[in-house]
């Protein structure tokens, strides 16, 4: 069978853990089914925190990964300050010394889109070989990094193939673009760039519908598609049901928690419960942790015995965690952005079968599938009473909590490479049937 070719630039890659990952591994994986050979570029020497080398086994041994070596500026910030925690400290409202408030004005003011920015200029001249050697017949870059998309810009201007843009995340409406103690400068600088990738970009794709809204009010040529995050079937073991004859309810967080997703309000309703129920719950967090809430947990008696912190896992371990819970807890950001935010882990949670619990904007993009598709219920982050009401009646009851694990089969990976490669098919003079 012949294949197009699609050069696809991600910051993220496996031994990469997070959900920064997952989106184009996966799209990798399944295109080839549909006439699509996908080249991965991705730096030699990253600089990221979380690791998963599991997602290894993953990327096909005859696909070509080619790794080219970056530069980044947070060997200078560790020497600096010692380490690269300010970004961090801001996300949890810490209080900032004069080193670390250096070193995040630098960062928001000097490395703009961001600190991969040094990556652009050799990352597409090396480039430039590899789109006639490989025969490329189209370019995807994806961001956050955002600089990923410049690179993508510069190969297209000098090229003139076919580029299509991921937003992950918005860039200039980014919730953590906020925090950065921006100039009026630095801020222009960055509606420049974007606008120029929304101007130069041939498609542009992002995960939710009000993500595409917001670029799409931007006024920018290309067109624009929702392709959202989903789920791998292949990843997905098949849970036992739960039992209903059991009165402890084990809750489960898988993913992050920092100062923009605030799962406080749980921990509110949960205390609020009658006495006699409160040797009944159970939460796991599963994940990074913010420091903070940690510390209050800790300091909490009434928490500490029923709230646990198992750290960052591999991919394949949370569905250990799943198999044990009976509701799934997914906390939503609690920001500007917050309409907008789709959680890759929301398919994930519905394909294992257990019910959903969520904290955030019952009218946002998140909830509206959850209610679709009835698998959870969405509460706001001031809704104690009701979330305590909830609680109550599926300790007492939890045949309510039965889910059908094939009801968002239209989010399977498989599903949503199908709907890449129909894109892609756009963007070349005789796409192969």
């Amino acid at each position: 069978m012949s294949y197009r070719k699609v050069l696809i630039i991600t910051y993220y890659w496996p031994p990469s853990g997070g959900s920064g990952v997952q989106r184009w591994l996966k799209m990798s994986k399944y295109l080839p089914e549909f006439g699509w050979e996908p080249v991965i570029f991705t730096p030699e020497n990253p600089d990221f925190d979380l690791k998963d080398e599991s997602l290894l086994k993953e990327v096909n041994p005859h696909m070509e990964v080619i790794k080219y070596p970056i530069w980044e500026p947070y060997q200078l910030f560790r020497k600096l300050k010692g380490d690269k925690k300010a970004d961090q400290k801001v996300l949890e409202n810490k209080q900032l010394g004069l080193l670390d408030q250096l070193a995040l004005w630098l960062r928001g003011n000097l490395l703009i889109p961001d600190p991969r920015r040094f990556w652009v200029k050799p990352a597409s001249q090396f480039l430039q070989d590899i789109l006639v050697s490989n025969e490329i017949d189209i370019i995807i870059t994806t961001g956050p990094p955002h600089s990923m998309h410049l690179i993508g810009a510069s190969l297209h201007q000098k090229s003139g193939i076919p580029w299509i843009a991921d937003f992950r995340d918005p860039w200039t409406d980014w919730d953590f673009l906020d925090t950065l103690k921006l100039s009026r400068w630095a801020r222009a600088k960055h509606d420049k760039l974007e606008q120029k990738v929304l101007q130069s970009a041939s498609h542009i794709l992002t995960i939710s519908p009000t993500f595409a809204e917001q670029l799409r009010v931007k006024g920018g040529k290309a067109a624009i598609s929702v392709l959202t995050n989903g789920y791998d079937t292949a990843d997905v073991p098949v849970l036992p049901e739960i039992d209903p004859a059991t009165s402890q309810l084990n809750i489960v967080y898988a993913g992050v928690i920092d100062a923009i997703r605030d799962p406080r309000p749980l921990f509110k309703a949960c205390k609020s419960l009658p006495e006699e129920l409160q040797s009944k719950w159970q939460i796991d967090f599963v994940g990074k942790v913010s420091e903070k809430i940690k510390e209050e947990v800790g300091n909490d008696p009434q928490l500490k015995d029923h709230v646990f912190f198992r750290g960052y896992v591999s991919h394949q371990e949370v569905f250990d965690y799943y198999e044990k819970a009976d509701l799934l807890l997914l906390v939503l950001t609690n920001t500007k952005n917050a309409k907008g935010n789709i959680p890759g882990k929301i398919f994930e949670y519905a394909a294992s079968g257990r019910f959903i619990l969520a904290l955030g904007d019952p009218e946002g993009d998140a909830a509206q599938i959850i209610h679709q598709y009835r698998i959870g219920k969405v509460f706001a982050h001031d809704q104690i009473e009701a979330l305590r009401d909830f609680l109550l009646t599926v300790i007492n009851d939890k045949s309510s909590l039965r889910v059908k694990s094939d009801q968002v089969m239209a989010y399977e990976r498989k599903n949503l490479t199908h709907q890449l490669a129909k894109i892609l098919d756009q963007y070349v003079k005789d796409p192969l049937s």
